[in-house]
């Protein structure tokens, strides 16, 4: 008996001396960090995220400590940025230290290895494909060359709310489909047979890559991806994915051959075309495998159609919260297209208000509230702290984009704040607007999102009027409830009663 007590008695002196230990330990090498909440053993600072959404605790705890906040998280130190001058200094004075990525297990599982536009490593080849995305995939002239699919896509949109006028109809499964469709005539040549697998897999795949997962916080412990399953499930989504992919390029490659054998060099060429041409090109620093093509074109499709019907989702409730500012963007609109037969996209650049709501649902509502992760190769300094290598970097955009310091009343809806005295854009200059991003790793899709939310929009406030399909309820009180992953998407579907103007 006396011996078992003196065994407790030892066993619990030995693990409170680890804690003490484990606590000096943390605070010597906290020294010169940036200041952040207390920690536990182990889990560090995990508990101080329970409660709500990170982003919305993220700034909770930015509030308390300031701008540049650090978190032990498991193995990680994750450095949160919550203000324009310090988004400035990550992307812009300091850009190329803070520009790589770190490696997370559905990243690495899905996107080949890290071979894709949104988590390749800074270097030779991440390069490479931005100078590809911007000349070969993403200029403005192929993008113009796709505006017939954003018409033919509308029109279908159009046709199916016409069909179901009178009764409620999901708008929000309506963007994924418009989103998805347009993404892919624009990269296949034609929308893909596999649509409703495809849209699932992704849809999954971003709920899960937010970089807060257990497995991605404690990398050094390999076998937590196949405890928690998140490994086996990355796996078969990529499995389905790959087999349609391959089916794809396929086909490609059997259309490329017959034009080669029937000497008819007149193809029209889609983003798959022009990347199969590149694997031949022998002036590329990094050839190009069959590999990282197929990461390229699900970086297009998890970033296009997410984007966008994120977007269009988010702006369509607060025009429904917001009545009056529905009212005004539907005079504006149908003023504009008055005796026209179809809405053109060389007009919808005149829809100077359409363009603030816009601009202010991708503030209110940003489709990447906490920016992608960047990974700190080599310990850099950061507004007199020491960020060791390894960290992890995150930028709260949202947070950012409703600091009462550089927006008046924040919290509200208000499109007007967009005028000609205040022209900020998206493109990466104006370090407390930042949407898409910034710097070298600002997202290279930006005009091709743009040209199929501002289209789709009009469509809606042209052809359309819109109201709730429950009686009587305030626009005030409907949902908002977010639904947290790498993109901020609304919770619940969206159901709303279309009437033909």
């Amino acid at each position: 008996m006396e011996a078992s007590l003196l065994l407790i008695i030892s066993l619990a002196c030995l693990v409170i001396t680890i804690f003490l230990v484990h606590i000096k330990h943390l605070n010597a090498s906290s020294k010169d960090l940036p200041p952040g909440p207390w920690k536990l053993p182990i889990i560090g600072s995990m508990h101080h995220l329970l409660g709500e959404h990170p982003h919305r605790r993220l700034r909770s705890l930015a509030k308390t400590y300031g701008p540049l906040l650090h978190l032990k998280l498991g193995e990680i130190n994750l450095i949160v940025v919550s203000s324009p001058e310090l988004t400035c200094e990550v992307m812009k004075t300091q850009d190329v230290k803070f520009a790589s990525r770190p490696e997370l297990l559905v990243s690495k599982i899905i996107s080949y290895d890290n071979s894709g536009m949104a988590f390749a490593p800074l270097g030779k080849y991440w390069l490479q494909l931005r100078k590809i995305c911007l000349v070969n995939l993403l200029s403005p002239k192929r993008i113009k060359s796709f505006s017939s699919i954003r018409e033919e896509e509308g029109h279908k949109l159009v046709q199916k709310l016409r069909k179901a006028e009178g009764s409620p109809v999901n708008i929000t499964e309506m963007f994924k489909s418009v989103a998805y469709s347009t993404v892919a005539r624009a990269a296949f040549g034609k929308e893909c047979a596999h649509q409703h697998k495809f849209l699932m897999a992704t849809e999954e795949i971003f709920k899960l890559t937010s970089g807060f997962s257990i497995v991605d916080l404690f990398p050094s412990v390999s076998f937590l991806g196949e405890i928690t399953g998140l490994r086996p499930h990355m796996e078969r989504l990529h499995r389905t994915l790959d087999s349609i992919l391959n089916e794809i390029i396929e086909e490609h490659q059997m259309k490329a051959s017959k034009c080669d054998i029937n000497g008819d060099g007149s193809m029209d060429e889609d983003i798959v075309d022009a990347l199969l041409k590149l694997t031949k090109d022998e002036e590329l620093d990094v050839p190009l495998r069959m590999d990282n093509i197929k990461a390229v074109i699900l970086d297009l499709f998890l970033a296009g159609t997410e984007t966008t019907s994120t977007t269009l989702n988010w702006i369509m409730t607060e025009l429904i919260r917001h009545p009056e500012v529905m009212r005004r963007a539907q005079l504006e609109v149908r003023t504009a297209f008055h005796g026209k037969e179809k809405v053109e996209e060389e007009d919808i650049i005149n829809l100077h208000y359409l363009n603030q709501i816009i601009k202010e649902g991708l503030r209110f509502h940003p489709p990447g509230p906490l920016l992608v992760p960047r990974h700190v190769s080599n310990t850099v300094e950061l507004s007199g702290y020491t960020i060791p290598s390894g960290s992890r970097v995150v930028i709260n955009a949202w947070a950012i984009m409703r600091d009462p310091s550089y927006w008046d009343d924040p919290e509200s809806f208000r499109p007007e704040r967009f005028n000609d005295v205040n022209p900020k854009d998206f493109k990466g200059a104006n370090f407390e607007y930042i949407p898409f991003g910034g710097g070298r790793r600002i997202c290279p899709g930006i005009t091709f999102a743009m040209s199929s939310i501002e289209h789709v929009l009009a469509l809606l406030l042209f052809h359309f009027d819109w109201k709730l399909p429950v009686k009587g309820m305030s626009p005030v009180e409907f949902d908002v409830e977010e639904e947290f992953g790498l993109s901020l998407t609304k919770k619940n579907d969206l159901q709303l009663l279309a009437t033909e103007s």
